[in-house]
């Protein structure tokens, strides 16, 4: 769940970042793909880290 709330806030970040660039359409695109991936990255460490403690 951590993985998937992650990957839609680093899309939203992606989003956001590009249009306050001025990105077209392509762009806009890119740039929640690569947030997403990172963003749920992020989470997938995360839940491994709480995993791990708990």
């Amino acid at each position: 769940m951590i993985v998937i709330l992650g990957a839609i806030a680093g899309a939203m970040w992606g989003v956001r970042s590009s249009r306050q660039r001025n990105g077209d359409r392509k762009d806009i695109a890119q740039y929640a793909a690569v947030g997403g991936i990172l963003g749920g990255l992020i989470g997938l460490f995360v839940t491994i880290g709480i995993e791990k403690i708990l």
